[in-house]
């Protein structure tokens, strides 16, 4: 096809299905591979009149799904969509004491529920005492990220182990 020929519907006839397959890769939910989807070629429809070379057309169509998607995930990290019924109750005040006094094995299971970005900097450094550049060189990311993301990561975990710590004291159990 030349560059006279790109248009919407031969383009959406082609690509979306790989679209939608890498868009479900990433999220995992037909729902929102659909929404990732449709708003890519949604974009295609505003600006795609700017490219010239239908063969740049992929590589277009497939970046601007995967910044959408870096931007969602983004936006629900910084505004996580909570229930309102969730907003209306108060977090349990535990002690630091208690949250230190957890076994190991609790610390290591709670640590697995910790996000990916920022579990590795946790055990990097935590349990395997590597240096924050040390941590960086491995990671490839700034020393200014692995301090961020360590601080972030042991705020999660606090919060996991609170949370356990509160259902197992709901529940009536010792806690660990």
């Amino acid at each position: 096809m030349t560059g006279g020929e790109l248009n919407f519907e031969s383009l959406a006839t082609q690509y979306y299905e790989p679209l939608y397959r890498f868009a479900y890769s990433l999220t995992h939910s037909e729902a929102d591979a659909c929404d990732l989807t449709q708003e890519t070629f949604r974009i295609w429809a505003t600006k795609g009149h700017q490219l010239r070379e239908w063969a740049k057309a992929k590589a277009w169509l497939f970046t601007t799904l995967y910044r959408l998607y870096l931007e969602a995930r983004r936006r629900e990290t910084r505004f996580p969509n909570e229930p309102i019924e969730a907003l209306d109750v108060e977090p349990p005040l535990i002690s630091p004491d208690a949250i230190n006094g957890a076994d190991a094995e609790v610390v290591l299971q709670a640590l697995d529920r910790v996000d990916e970005l920022f579990r590795a900097p946790v055990a990097l450094f935590y349990l395997e005492d590597y240096s924050y550049h040390e941590i960086a060189d491995i990671l490839g990311v700034p020393l200014g990220t692995v301090k961020s993301r360590i601080a972030r990561g042991i705020s999660q975990l606090q919060k996991l182990l609170a949370d356990d710590l509160a259902a197992t004291q709901r529940k009536g159990g010792k806690p660990s």
